[in-house]
This record gives C-alpha cells, sequence and structure tokens, in this order.
C-alpha cells in the first residue's frame, strides 16, 4: 500500500526526477562511447563523422594495388614485345641465310652447266665469254683459228716438246692456277685464263693471231 504520509503530488514528483537522471546518464554514456569509437587512446576525440573524413581522404590498399597490378601489366607487356621483336629478327636471320645459301647453289649449278657445255662446247663458251673483255663477235674467227692451231681445242693437249698445256696452251700449265683450281680438267678454266692473257698481251684475239701467223708462237 501507498505511503499515507506520500501524497499524490510528492510521488508525480519523484517519478520526474528519477526519469530526468535516467535521460542525462543514457546521454553521457553515449558521448564516452563516441568518444572512445574517435579516440582509442583517450585524447580529445575528432567525432565519428570528422575521423570517416580523414580515412576517405587517404590513399587507400586498393589504390596501392591498382597500381601494382598496372606496372604488372606494363612490364609483362614489353617483355611480350621484346620477345616479338627477337623472334622476328631470328626469322630474318634464318631467311637471309636460307637465300645466301641458294644463291651460292644456284651459282655453284651455273658454274656446273657452263663447265658441261664448255667441255661439249668449248668453241660456244669462248664465243659466249669474248663480250666481257668488250670484243665483238668477229673476234672469234681469229680466236677460234689461234687455238685450233695450239690445240685443236682439246683441254688435255700437252706440247711433248715445250710442255705447253691445255686449250690456250699455257706455258707452264700452272699458270692457268690464277683462274680456278681446276685448271688441269675444266675447259671454262682454260678458256678464261687464255682470253685474259690475250687481253693482257696483245689487246684482242686477232692480234694474238696476227703475232701467231707472224712468229709461229703466241
Amino acid at each position: 500500500m501507498t505511503n499515507p504520509l506520500l501524497s499524490r503530488s510528492t510521488l508525480r514528483a519523484a517519478g520526474r526526477v528519477a526519469a530526468t537522471v535516467t535521460a542525462l546518464a543514457a546521454v553521457t554514456t553515449g558521448v564516452v562511447i563516441a568518444q572512445d569509437v574517435a579516440d582509442p587512446t583517450g585524447g580529445p576525440g575528432t567525432g565519428l563523422a570528422e575521423a570517416e573524413l580523414v580515412r576517405r581522404a587517404a590513399p587507400g590498399p586498393q589504390v596501392a594495388d591498382r597500381t601494382d597490378v598496372a606496372g604488372l601489366e606494363a612490364a609483362r607487356g614489353a617483355a611480350a614485345a621484346r620477345q616479338r621483336a627477337e623472334a622476328a629478327q631470328a626469322l630474318a636471320e634464318e631467311q637471309a641465310r636460307e637465300q645466301a645459301a641458294a644463291a651460292a647453289k644456284a651459282a655453284r649449278d651455273q658454274a656446273e652447266a657452263a663447265s658441261r657445255n664448255a667441255v661439249r662446247d668449248p668453241r660456244g663458251a669462248a664465243r659466249a665469254m669474248l663480250a666481257g673483255h668488250g670484243w665483238s663477235g668477229s673476234q672469234f674467227s681469229c680466236l677460234d683459228a689461234l687455238w685450233a692451231k695450239e690445240s685443236g681445242w682439246n683441254p688435255r693437249a700437252r706440247n711433248a716438246g715445250s710442255g705447253a698445256f691445255g686449250i690456250p696452251q699455257a706455258l707452264p700449265g700452272g699458270k692457268m692456277a690464277s683462274a680456278g683450281a681446276d685448271w688441269a680438267t675444266n675447259p671454262l678454266t682454260q678458256i678464261r685464263w687464255g682470253l685474259q692473257y690475250i687481253a693482257d698481251v696483245y689487246g684482242s684475239p686477232c692480234g694474238a693471231w696476227s703475232h701467231s701467223r707472224a712468229t709461229n708462237w703466241y
């Protein structure tokens, strides 16, 4: 039962005081909690809103991560470009070697074909080589007469008395090595040497033939 000594107005006043105390306690507790969150060290707090602004303004780990990824991608791209350039250079060098080898083989094949042709037709080979010395086709008749007299166009002809050898009758035969190591068997090498000898000494096949008719040698 209610103490008869306390009036209803007294009880109502006491209730209001208790409610006020409870409210003040709640507000005070909230302030303390806010300070603890903003500044765990116990110093003056910046407040939750200001702390959030500071956190957002500072560079976060995500920005650094994006920078690292971009740098890694750039390095990978540069390495790939380097590898492509090296592969292209290696391919170009290989192609150049193959082309050089093919050109060398073609030259060898051509020389062998010319040599075979010279064996079958040394006169035809000599006629074709006149232009290389700037001589016209009219010079061939003199050359033909000269070497027909000397060797009969026989690449193995040897003069029993002097030892002169080959189509141009070089004396000694080893002189023709300046035109090729195969001078003893290749009529093309002998013709090449003989034409150069005529150019150096007589100026032309007709000049050499004229001297041969006058002296019986050239």
